[in-house]
């Protein structure tokens, strides 16, 4: 069964919940007609205004981050370090900045043209381990910064995979030192190595 969510999923009020939850979901693109997926198996959540490692701390509103403040369900993609396009999924109501960093997938559909994409010979562990190599491999770029969730680009799926919740890990985001006590706060979720290891080798 594959069932792309709906705009009531990215509706709900609490980013570090959705973050967890989208864990075990499948992240597709369809781009220049190539489908390609993955298993998400890392996340970081970004709670708007009050979180000193988002964006949108203090309300701030740029040309970049101005998708933030959209209605949840669109996607908020932005360049890192003039290199990386960096894919986050929107959420919440409108005005209100939450988001969430897509850190790391299980590559699924379309794996040749992810090889292409990244330039590379076969998968390995470090293929989609990073948010950087996500964008490339699924073809994401800041282009498409803004694109509903909900249209036939960038979307997500639920294809019934069962996770136990157990094997979820939460700690502190990477590379937000800054933030000062936010950057202690558990807001990233993980698989269990040991699960995405074995799931690699189904």
């Amino acid at each position: 069964m594959q069932l792309k969510l709906g705009r009531d999923f990215y509706l709900n009020e609490n980013v570090v919940e959705v973050s967890r939850n989208l864990i075990g979901k499948f992240l597709v693109t369809r781009i220049s007609g190539k489908l390609t997926s993955g298993m998400i198996t890392e996340t970081e959540a970004y709670n708007g205004s009050t979180d000193k490692a988002s964006h949108a701390y203090n309300n701030r509103r740029t040309k970049r981050n101005e998708v933030m403040y959209a209605q949840g369900g669109i996607a908020y993609v932005y360049l890192c370090y003039g290199i990386h396009h960096l894919f986050n999924v929107v959420t919440n109501r409108k005005n209100i900045p939450h988001a969430i960093l897509i850190r790391a997938i299980k590559p699924m559909d379309g794996v040749q043209i992810m090889l292409k994409r990244r330039k590379k010979r076969e998968v390995t562990g470090i293929f989609t381990n990073g948010p950087g190599t996500v964008s490339q491999a699924l073809g994401i770029k800041t282009l498409h910064s803004g694109e509903s969730l909900t249209a036939n680009t960038i979307w997500i799926e639920d294809r019934g995979a069962v996770i136990d919740k157990s094997r979820i890990q939460a700690g502190p985001r990477i590379g937000v030192d800054y933030a000062q006590e936010d950057a202690l706060l558990p807001y990233r979720f993980r698989l269990d190595d040991n699960i995405v290891k074995s799931l690699r080798n189904e």
